[in-house]
Parts: structure tokens; C-alpha cells; sequence
């Protein structure tokens, strides 16, 4: 087993990484543009992965889109803005997000913390705490570690419908030939019914 450490962020660095995929959305959306992270707070230098992911709060809600990678060689604060432009895109869940969905999205952010390429998936695994990323015949796919704790998934089913997601059997993360990265998620949220930020 491989480990990688990444970055602890406080909860004014998560508010603001929450903040900066905001304005990354709305200023693609709206106009078109890369929005710049400009004066960045000291843990958005740091380079690793994170990931951001909207989430429609209208009838029964659904995921808008999800972007970004447990492995970064970029600052954290350009990867957040990237993560947030590819999931605001047609290509994250099949349609582009529009203008008139802006005020009924919530947006999360999620910092990479630790990367561990485990033999022993179901031994490692720790639900909550650890996001699940599938390598393996030409095809990959990852899961927020906050999903199989929204869905009431098992360990077993987490890794499933990872393997699914990444175009793989379910059963495919017991293979070889496959790799499964575990990693370790900070995640912050703007919470539905006004906007403040929460730590998950």
C-alpha cells in the first residue's frame, strides 16, 4: 500500500474553495470564462487534487455534475476552478448547466487529503471518510466520499458501483488487473436552505 498526504484545510480555506467553484460556475455559465482564483489563500498553493460537485435542489434534487481527480500536479486553487468548469459542462452529466439553474444549485467542494493504493479494498475501506477511485482496461471512474453515506451503501456496493461508474463489472475491483485508489476527502458544502457553508 501507497500513501500520498495533500492538504488540511480550515474551515475559512473551505468556505473559500466553496466560494472560488461558485464564481467558477457562475462566470462559465453566465459568460463563458475561465474565472481567475486571483489572491489565493495560502493552502490553495499547495498541489493536489479536489473535486467539485453541483447538485440541483429542485423537486427531488439530483446531481448536476461531478469533476476533478485525486491527483493533481496544479494548485489547488486552479483545480478547483477547472473541477468546477467540467462540471458545470456537457460533458459531466450529459447537459450543460444554465443560467436559470444557478440560484437552485449547491456546490461542494472536496480537498484531497490522502491517497492510498490499497491490495485490500474492503480491509481499508472506511465509509465517509474515503472516496474510491477504479483503474484498470483502458477505463476509470471515482465516487465522493460522501455518496455511499447518502445512499446507505455498504463497503461492498461502494466498490460495485465505482467499478460501474468507470464502465467496469461491479465485481471488477477484486481483479488484478484493476487498481483501486482509496482517498481521503475534506469536504465543504453550501448548505440548501441559505447558503452558508458547512464542513462535512
Amino acid at each position: 500500500m501507497s500513501q500520498g498526504q495533500g492538504v488540511d484545510l480550515s474551515y475559512e480555506d473551505g468556505a473559500r474553495a466553496v466560494e472560488l467553484a461558485r464564481e467558477a460556475v457562475e462566470a462559465f455559465v453566465r459568460h463563458g470564462q475561465r474565472e481567475h482564483p486571483g489572491s489565493m489563500r495560502e493552502a490553495f498553493y499547495e498541489r493536489t487534487g479536489a473535486f467539485v460537485r453541483l447538485e440541483s435542489t429542485r423537486g427531488r434534487g439530483s446531481l448536476r455534475g461531478c469533476a476533478g481527480g485525486y491527483r493533481s500536479d496544479d494548485q489547488l486553487g486552479h483545480v478547483i476552478v477547472d473541477a468546477a468548469i467540467q462540471a458545470a459542462s456537457a460533458d459531466s452529466c450529459g447537459s450543460e448547466v444554465t443560467p436559470s439553474e444557478l440560484d437552485n444549485l449547491t456546490v461542494s467542494v472536496c480537498a484531497v487529503r490522502n491517497i492510498l493504493l490499497t491490495d485490500d479494498p474492503l480491509a481499508d475501506l472506511e465509509l465517509g471518510k474515503h472516496g474510491v477511485a477504479v483503474d484498470g482496461r483502458g477505463d476509470g471512474g471515482w465516487l465522493y466520499p460522501t455518496v455511499p453515506v447518502e445512499h446507505g451503501w455498504t463497503e461492498r456496493e461502494y466498490l460495485d458501483r465505482t467499478c460501474r461508474k468507470a464502465g467496469l463489472p461491479p465485481t471488477a475491483w477484486q481483479d488484478d488487473d484493476v487498481g483501486v485508489t482509496l482517498f481521503e476527502g475534506h469536504v465543504f458544502r453550501e448548505r440548501p436552505s441559505d447558503g452558508s457553508i458547512e464542513e462535512l
